[in-house]
């Protein structure tokens, strides 16, 4: 094979392998099988050790990383990660929009409601669309640098699948934020050793050695597009995670509290039906300008709040 060629083959190969990886992590559709797409990947594989001078990090070939680290070198986040304050009652849901309603008299206030997964909140950083920086909440301010252990996970696009407005410029950030989870069928092989799913992804994402985490069945669900892309509501937001190629959750936008206890109360119902663990729904301000004009309290921003189940109860010997 000749070089110009190889180069086509390669840049076509990955094309392919990560629209079948978009359709089957993210949309959960699957055209081809899994063997197929193995066949694809070996190739790539070959044709990449031939021809080292068109391996890129961003090769589905890179997934999985090298030698175990020393440890995490700390990232400054640009956008601090705020906690989110808890809810437990119709009662307190209202109060809170009473709050908002002092705080902001003359808006209109509206809002979108997802359910709150039960998973590790990270950061990805994607630079002219490619997967640069992915780190962990921390302190709020300062994280972890986790980005090989992210690299593992097939539901983390390596590379942008598009930008939905348009930048060409080769320094353009792009950021997201979500959750990484382990869905309920999985998490029992592991249950022994954790208390909850959450606790399995958190270890797995701080595993010094890449390779243990690529064992792990870890999943990413994305919530928030921090870098504005011209998007003016949140529910915007999830419109353009999934031409990005992420997965995301449809959620509801709620017109009033009504509509928010509605969604409340069908998540509950339906919680066990869920593939991941559930423990409430977060309710946030819909319309962008007006979240940040509410700003923050604490650490925690008085636009959104997670409205909480009631606790499972069970019994048990003593």
């Amino acid at each position: 094979m000749e070089r110009t060629e190889a180069k086509t083959r390669i840049l076509k190969l990955k094309r392919v392998i990560d629209h079948h990886r978009y359709l089957y992590h993210a949309l959960d559709k699957q055209e081809i099988s899994e063997a197929a797409l193995d066949s694809l990947k070996h190739e790539l594989y070959q044709l990449e050790q031939l021809y080292p001078e068109f391996l890129t990090s961003d090769s589905p070939t890179q997934r999985i990383g090298g030698k175990p680290l020393q440890g995490f070198p700390k990232v400054a986040h640009d956008s601090p990660m705020l906690s989110i304050e808890d809810l437990f009652s119709p009662k307190e849901l209202a109060d809170w929009e009473a709050y908002l309603k002092k705080l902001a008299p003359s808006e209109k206030i509206d809002y979108f409601c997802e359910p709150k997964i039960d998973g590790f909140a990270i950061s990805l950083v994607y630079q002219n669309g490619v997967f640069k920086v992915g780190s962990t909440r921390g302190s709020g301010a300062m994280g972890e640098d986790v980005t090989q252990n992210l690299k593992t996970i097939e539901s983390i696009p390596l590379r942008l699948g598009s930008d939905p407005r348009g930048g060409s410029d080769p320094k353009r950030i792009i950021e997201v934020r979500g959750e990484v989870y382990m869905e309920k069928k999985d998490f029992e092989k592991f249950s022994a050793d954790y208390a909850n799913p959450r606790n399995l992804a958190a270890g797995s994402i701080r595993q010094l050695d890449p390779k243990v985490a690529s064992q792990r069945p870890l999943k990413f669900l994305a919530y928030s597009l921090i870098t504005n892309l011209g998007q003016q509501k949140h529910s915007e937001e999830h419109q353009l995670l999934k031409e990005l190629g992420f997965k995301t959750y449809p959620g509801k936008e709620c017109q009033n509290l009504s509509d928010i206890l509605d969604f409340w109360r069908k998540t509950a119902r339906e919680r066990d039906r869920l593939p991941f663990q559930v423990d409430g729904i977060v309710a946030v301000v819909n319309n962008n300008a007006l979240f940040q004009k509410l700003g923050v309290v604490g650490k925690s921003p008085r636009g959104i709040r997670a409205f909480k189940f009631s606790p499972k109860q069970a019994t048990t010997k003593i």
